[in-house]
C-alpha cells in the first residue's frame, strides 16, 4: 500500500470536545495501513502524549506529537484563530510545554484558553506550525479583505518561524474551504510557502458522522435536530488511507508530499524508564546517603527507647537490611522527603494516618515515624514494598485529616518550588449510566423514557452496556423497542470515551527540575489548582516520582473526639490515643454486640454478620476481618474456613515447617505475605523472590507459574518435604495468593478500626459528636447517628441559640448539643456571628435581642425562619407559632434600630432599646404536631424531637408487623422473600415514573420513628388523600437489592390509618368516668350515631366502675358504628368518656 501521506492534523477523544478516536483503534489502523507514521493535535491540550507515545512505538509507527491551539493576534485581542504545533525535536517539546503551561496559568476573565502570537514567537524554537487552514489568522485575514493583514499574517510566520511554517488546505466538504482554497493557492505561490493537506480527522469512519455529532452535543450541551444548532464538522472527516488523500488532492501533490517530509523532520524521543527522583534539600555538601543513614539509625535509637523495647537484634538487624536496599536503589531522598512532609503534619496538629498499603512494613518508615505499625511485631515484610530483586518505585500512600490535608500539599508546594510540585489529573470517562442519559438528552427522548433505561443498568462500578445487556428485562427491551435500541446502540459508540479532566483523589507529584521540562501543566477552572497534563500511570512513565496525599474522614472524626474528650483537661491530664491498650475487652465486647455502627471499615450489614460468627477478642482477629471481608474469600469459602477454625474447629498447619506462618490465621493462607514466607520456609525463596512468586500467582501468570512450580517443589524436596505434598500446598498457594490480602494494610487499617472502637466504648458522647458534626451535610447519615444516641442511651440536646456551636458539641453534662451548621439555610458566616456575639455579650434573651445584637441584615428572612422551625429559639419560651408570626415586625424594629444608630438617632432623642423593641407580639398556639414536626423535617432534614406516627403508636401496633427498624434488622433474604408484611409511616417524599411499558410506578419513602424504607407501588394503588406527610399502612413483600444491599418494599395495598381503621377494627371500648353516666352515653351514642352513614361493623364496649370492679357492656348490633376519624373526634368531645380504644380482636 502506498503511503506518501501522512496525517498531521487529528484529534483523538483526549482533546474532550469533540473526536469519538481511542488510540488504541487509530494505532491498530495505523499498523493495518502499513502507515509508517501518524500525528495526534488535541485541542489545547496533550493530555495523550504518553499513551500515543508508547502505543505507537510499541506497533513500530513513528508518534508526532503536536497541538491545535486558539491563537491571538496579543493579549488584549478579540479575535482568535487555531493554528497547529507540531514537535522537531525535545527542544520544541520543552518551549510547547512551556508555552501550554503558561497560557493555563494565565487564563484570561472567562477562563478560555489562548496563546498570543507574541508569546508563541518567543517559543518558536523546535516548532512546525500548520497555518490552521479554514480556522487559522491568514484565513481569517482573507475573510476580511484586508491585504495589509494578509501580509502581517504573512510577515510573522515567514520572520519567526522560517522552513517551519506550512500553508494547510482542506477539502472536507466545509463552507468556505473553496473560496479559501483558491485564493491562499495564489497567496502561498507569491510568498513562496509551502502547502500540506490534513483532513482535520474527527473519526475513523465515515460511518461514525452521527455518533459524533452527538458526542458534541453532549459536551456543549444541544439538542442533534435542534434548528438553531450548526454544525462544525462534516462527514469527510475521517481516516481517510494515502490512497483517498493522493486522489482528493492530486492537482496539488505538493502538498501530500510536504505531509511526509513534515514527519521525517519530527523526531522526538521521551525519556521513558528514567527516573527523575526529587531531590531533599540538604546543607551545602551535605551527603544525601551518610545524612540518612545517620537519621535513620539515630531515629531508631530513639524509637527502641520509647517503646521499652529490650531485644533489640531483630531491629538492628532488619534495619541494616532496609538501609542498604534503600541506598543502593537510589530512594534515600524519597523517605526523606515522605517523613519530612508527615513530620510536618503531626507537628503542625495535622492528623495523619498510622499507614496504608506496603510501606507499612517497613521499618525503616516506623522509625522515620511515616508509619505506627512495627513491622516485626505484626511480621511484616519490607520485600512487599521495595523488592531488590524487582526495580520497582516506592510508593507511600499517607492518609491525612480530610479538613487539613491541603495544607500539607500547600507545604510541599512551598518547600520544594511551586514549579517543581502539582496534582495529577484524571479523565472521567462516560460511563454507562450516564452516557445512556445524555445519548436519551441530546436526541430529545422524554426524561421518564430514558431514566427507566438507565435504572435498568445494574449499580456496578465500571459495569459496561454490553454486559448490562445480559439482564433480561433490559435485553427484552433492546429486542423489542426501537427507541430503546437507537439510544443503547449510539451509547455504546461513546462508552469510555474522555469526557472531562479532574483532580485526582489524593495523586501529587514532585520532580527535581521544573515539571514544564516534562510536561505541560494544566489548570483545572472549577477548582483553580494546577495539575499535571499526564495521569498518574503517565506521570510515572516519564520517570516522575508520585505520593498520594489521601484525606480520610475518619481521622478528621478521631482528631475532633479528641479535642471534645481533652478540652478541659490540663497538659497532665490529656487523654492519648497512642497510649490505648489493644486487648481492651470491653471494646471487642461492643464488637461482638456489632455496635459498629461509626466504626472504622467494620459499620457494613454483611461485616456485622461476619462480626457475629467471628466473635473477635483480640487485634489479630481485626487484622484478618479487614482481609476476609472482600469478595474472593467471602466466594471462595475462606472467610467460613476461618470462622470454624477460630471457634474451635480442627486446625491443620499443611506442614510443621510453616506452622508459625499460619497459626495467627488458623491454618488459613489469608495474606499474601503468608504466602512470601511459604516460599521462604519450604522453598528456599529469598523474600525478594517471594515476592517474585507472589505476583505471578496474583495475576495468574501462567507461564512463569510453571517455571515458580519446579522451583518451589526442588526447594521444598530439599526440606525433606514430599514431591506430592509440595505440589498439593503449591496449589492451595497459588489458589489462595489470588485472594491473598496486604496484611500491611490490614494492620493499619484494623489500628484505626480499633481505635474508633475503643473511642466509641469508652468515650461515645464526644465520639458520636464528632460522627455527626463531619458529616452535617449528609441527612440520611445525620438521621442514622441520631438514631444511634438513642440506641446507645445518649442524651442529645435540640438546637439551642444560647447553646449550640457551629458543629455538634458535649456539654458539661455529657449531653450532645445540636450544631447550628446542621441546619438548612443557615450559613457558616452567620453562625460564626452568632457565636461571637453569645460569647461576647452573653446569650441571647429574645428574638428581638437577638435581632438587634446580631444586625437584621445578616440574619435575613430565611436564615430567621430556618431558626424557628429548627427550634434553636424555643430557649425563649414562646411558640413556634408565635416567633414566626411576629418575627417580621421584629425584624423591621431591628432594622430600624440599625439605622437609628447609624444616624445617631438613638442619643440625639434619647431613645432606649426598650422603646424599639417589638411590644405587640401576638401570642399564637403552637402549631398541630404535624405541622411542627413538618417544619423541622424541612430545615434539619427529619424529624428531631418527636414522629408523626408516635401519637398512633399504640393503636398501629394491633395492625403492623413491626417498625420498620426491626423488619430490615431482621431480614433474612432467602425465608423473608416470601413473607407478607404490613408497615406503618410518614410519606417523606412521593414520585410517579412511567416505565418502559408505559406503565406508571409510584416511588415512595416511607418513615417512622426508627428508620425509612423505599417503597415501590403500582400507582392504582394511590388515591387522593395519599400525599406527602400522610400516614400510611403499606401491605407488601421485602426485597434486597443485591448490587445497592439495601431493602425496599413492594407494595400490594396502601390505606390511610382511617381506612386501615374501618377495615381491621372489630370494635371500640370506651372508659366511662361514672357508671351514672352510662345511660346519658347511651343516649348519645344513639343521637350520634344513628345515621345510616356512621354505621359499620365495629360493636361498642364500654367499660364503667362498679362497686369497685371493672364491669363492661357490650351494646347491640344496631350500635356498630364505622371508626372513623371525624367518629373518634367526636367521641372526644364527650366529658363522661375517661379513654377510647380501638379493638383488633373478636370483643
Amino acid at each position: 500500500m502506498n503511503n506518501n501521506f501522512i496525517h498531521l492534523h487529528l484529534h483523538s477523544e483526549y482533546s474532550i470536545s469533540d473526536s469519538l478516536i481511542r488510540i488504541k483503534d487509530l494505532i491498530n489502523e495505523a499498523k493495518e495501513r502499513n502507515s509508517p507514521a501518524v500525528a495526534i493535535t488535541d485541542f489545547n491540550n496533550v493530555f495523550s502524549l504518553v499513551k500515543f507515545y508508547k502505543l505507537a512505538i510499541k506497533n513500530g509507527i513513528k508518534p508526532i506529537i503536536g497541538i491545535e491551539i486558539e491563537l491571538k493576534n496579543n493579549k488584549n485581542s478579540t479575535l482568535s484563530s487555531r493554528v497547529v504545533l507540531l514537535c522537531k525535536n525535545m527542544q520544541g517539546f520543552k518551549n510547547l510545554s512551556n508555552l501550554i503551561t503558561e497560557s493555563y496559568l494565565n487564563l484570561n476573565e472567562d477562563n478560555k484558553f489562548y496563546i498570543s502570537k507574541e508569546e508563541l514567537a518567543k517559543r518558536a524554537e523546535g516548532l512546525i506550525v500548520l497555518s490552521g487552514g479554514i480556522y487559522g489568522d491568514l484565513a481569517n485575514a482573507i475573510k476580511l479583505e484586508k491585504e495589509d493583514e494578509i501580509e502581517s499574517s504573512v510577515s510573522y510566520w515567514k520572520k519567526n518561524f522560517p522552513d517551519s511554517f506550512y500553508v494547510e488546505i482542506t477539502r472536507t466538504g466545509k463552507e468556505y474551504e473553496d473560496e479559501y482554497l483558491a485564493q491562499v493557492l495564489e497567496i502561498a505561490e507569491k510568498h513562496k510557502l509551502p502547502l500540506v493537506a490534513s483532513n482535520d480527522v474527527r473519526f475513523l469512519s465515515k460511518n461514525d458522522f452521527q455518533a459524533h455529532e452527538v458526542r458534541v452535543c453532549i459536551n456543549n450541551g444541544t439538542y442533534l435536530k435542534d434548528e438553531k444548532r450548526k454544525s462544525e464538522y462534516s462527514e469527510n472527516q475521517y481516516l481517510k488511507t494515502s490512497e483517498e488523500m493522493e486522489l482528493l488532492f492530486s492537482d496539488i501533490p505538493s502538498a501530500i508530499e510536504n505531509s511526509f517530509e513534515i514527519a521525517k523532520r519530527c523526531n522526538i524521543q521521551l525519556p521513558l524508564g528514567e527516573i527523575a527522583m526529587p531531590v531533599f534539600p540538604l546543607d551545602s555538601g551535605e551527603d544525601e546517603n551518610e545524612y540518612f543513614n545517620s537519621l535513620v539509625m539515630q531515629s531508631m535509637r530513639t524509637k527502641l527507647l520509647e517503646k521499652k523495647i529490650v531485644n533489640k537484634e531483630p531491629y538492628v538487624n532488619r534495619i541494616k537490611k532496609e538501609l542498604d536496599v534503600i541506598i543502593k536503589m537510589g530512594y534515600s531522598g524519597y523517605f526523606l522527603i515522605v517523613s519530612d512532609f508527615v513530620m510536618w503534619a503531626k507537628n503542625n496538629n495535622i492528623p495523619v494516618g498510622p499507614g496504608r498499603g506496603s510501606g507499612a512494613g517497613s521499618l525503616v518508615a516506623y522509625v522515620l515515624n511515616i508509619t505506627n505499625i512495627d513491622p516485626i511485631k505484626y511480621d511484616l515484610l519490607f520485600e512487599r514494598f521495595l523488592n531488590p530483586e524487582r526495580v520497582s518505585l516506592p510508593d507511600f500512600d499517607i492518609d491525612f485529616c480530610m479538613d487539613k490535608r491541603d495544607s500539607v500539599i500547600d507545604y510541599v508546594g512551598k518547600k520544594y518550588g511551586r514549579d517543581k510540585v502539582s496534582q495529577i489529573i484524571t479523565y472521567g470517562t462516560m460511563a454507562a449510566k450516564a452516557v445512556v442519559r445524555d445519548v436519551g438528552r441530546v436526541l430529545q427522548y422524554p426524561y421518564p423514557f430514558v431514566d427507566q433505561i438507565a435504572k435498568l443498568i445494574p449499580f456496578e462500578i465500571g459495569i459496561t452496556l454490553i454486559q448490562a445487556l445480559e439482564d433480561q428485562e433490559l435485553k427484552k427491551l433492546y429486542n423489542s423497542d426501537d427507541d430503546v435500541k437507537e439510544i443503547l446502540d449510539m451509547a455504546m459508540i461513546l462508552e469510555g470515551l474522555a469526557r472531562n479532566a479532574g483532580t485526582h483523589a489524593g495523586g501529587i507529584v514532585i520532580s527535581p527540575k521544573e515539571l514544564v521540562n516534562y510536561m505541560p501543566l494544566y489548570r483545572d477552572t472549577a477548582s483553580s489548582s494546577l495539575l499535571t497534563q499526564l495521569d498518574k500511570d503517565d506521570v510515572e512513565a516519564i520517570g516522575l516520582i508520585k505520593f498520594d496525599f489521601l484525606g480520610l474522614r475518619t481521622l478528621t472524626v478521631i482528631e475532633n473526639t479528641l479535642n471534645l474528650i481533652n478540652k478541659n483537661k490540663t497538659n497532665d491530664d490529656l487523654f492519648i490515643l497512642d497510649n490505648i491498650p489493644l486487648d481492651d475487652q470491653k471494646t471487642f465486647e461492643l464488637l461482638r454486640q456489632q455496635k459498629t455502627t461509626g466504626v472504622f471499615q467494620l459499620e457494613s450489614r454483611g461485616l456485622k454478620d461476619i462480626i457475629k460468627r467471628l466473635k473477635p477478642d483480640k487485634f489479630d482477629d481485626l487484622v484478618a476481618l479487614v482481609a476476609l471481608y472482600r469478595p474472593g474469600p467471602l466466594q471462595s469459602g475462606m472467610v467460613d474456613d476461618f470462622i470454624d477454625r477460630k471457634n474451635g474447629a480442627n486446625v491443620e498447619y499443611l506442614h510443621p515447617l510453616i506452622e508459625d506462618v499460619l497459626r495467627p490465621t488458623y491454618g488459613v493462607i489469608l495474606y499474601q505475605e503468608q504466602v512470601m514466607k511459604i516460599a521462604q520456609v519450604l522453598g528456599g525463596y529469598s523474600l525478594g523472590s517471594a515476592d517474585i512468586l507472589r505476583r505471578a500467582m496474583g495475576k495468574k501468570q501462567y507461564a512463569e507459574m510453571q517455571q515458580q512450580r519446579e522451583v518451589f517443589v526442588n526447594g521444598a524436596v530439599r526440606n525433606n518435604v514430599e514431591i506430592k505434598q509440595a505440589e498439593y500446598i503449591f496449589d492451595l498457594m497459588e489458589k489462595f495468593a489470588g485472594y491473598g490480602f496486604n496484611k500491611s494494610h490490614s494492620v493499619a487499617y484494623a489500628l484505626i478500626a480499633y481505635q474508633t472502637a475503643y473511642l466509641k466504648t469508652h468515650y461515645k458522647e464526644p465520639f458520636i459528636a464528632a460522627v455527626l458534626s463531619s458529616d452535617m451535610d449528609n441527612t440520611d447519615k445525620v438521621v442514622r447517628f441520631v438514631k444511634e444516641c438513642e440506641y446507645m442511651n445518649i442524651s442529645l440536646i435540640p438546637p439551642n441559640i444560647n447553646k449550640s456551636n457551629y458543629f455538634f458539641n458535649v456539654n458539661d453534662d455529657n449531653e450532645i448539643v445540636y450544631g447550628l451548621g446542621a441546619i438548612k439555610g443557615v450559613g457558616n458566616s452567620i453562625i460564626e456571628t452568632i457565636i461571637n456575639e453569645r460569647k461576647e455579650n452573653g446569650v441571647f434573651n429574645s428574638l428581638d435581642d437577638l435581632l438587634k445584637r446580631c444586625g437584621s441584615h445578616k440574619i435575613n428572612k430565611r436564615v430567621i425562619e430556618a431558626l424557628i422551625k429548627s427550634g434553636s429559639l424555643d430557649v425563649f419560651k414562646e411558640t413556634r407559632a408565635t416567633l414566626l408570626s411576629a418575627y417580621p415586625d421584629s425584624l423591621k424594629m431591628a432594622e430600624q434600630n440599625s439605622k437609628n444608630i447609624q444616624q445617631g438617632q438613638i442619643d440625639i432623642f434619647g431613645f432606649t432599646e426598650k422603646e424599639i423593641e417589638n411590644k405587640n407580639i401576638k401570642k399564637e398556639a403552637e402549631w398541630p404536631t404535624i405541622k411542627k414536626l413538618s417544619f423541622e423535617r424541612d430545615v434539619l432534614g427529619f424529624y428531631l424531637t418527636g414522629h408523626p406516627i408516635i401519637e398512633y403508636k399504640d393503636e398501629l401496633k394491633n395492625i403492623v408487623s413491626n417498625n420498620l427498624y426491626s423488619i430490615k434488622t431482621n431480614y433474612k433474604a432467602r425465608s423473608s422473600k416470601r413473607n407478607i408484611y404490613k408497615i406503618a409511616g410518614v410519606i417523606n417524599s412521593i414520585r410517579i415514573r412511567t416505565t418502559s411499558t408505559k406503565d406508571k410506578l409510584a416511588q415512595i419513602n416511607l418513615g417512622d420513628d426508627t428508620d425509612n424504607i423505599d417503597v415501590i407501588a403500582n400507582s392504582s394503588l394511590l388515591n387522593d388523600s395519599i400525599n406527602r406527610d400522610e400516614i400510611v399502612i403499606i401491605e407488601g413483600t421485602l426485597r434486597l437489592d443485591e448490587y445497592t444491599n439495601r431493602l425496599s418494599f413492594r407494595a400490594k395495598s396502601i390505606n390511610s390509618v382511617e381506612d386501615a381503621r374501618i377495615l381491621f377494627a372489630t370494635g371500640i371500648k370506651l372508659s366511662v368516668i361514672n357508671k351514672t353516666d352510662l345511660s346519658d352515653l347511651v343516649n348519645k351514642l344513639e343521637f350520634l350515631f344513628s345515621k345510616e352513614d356512621k354505621m359499620g361493623k365495629c360493636l361498642v364496649r364500654l367499660d364503667y366502675m362498679a362497686s369497685g370492679i371493672t364491669k363492661s357492656l357490650v351494646l347491640g348490633e344496631n350500635y356498630k358504628i364505622s371508626p372513623t376519624d371525624d367518629i373518634i373526634a367526636e367521641l372526644k368531645k364527650l366529658d363522661c368518656i375517661e379513654d377510647i380504644e380501638l379493638i383488633y380482636s373478636s370483643i
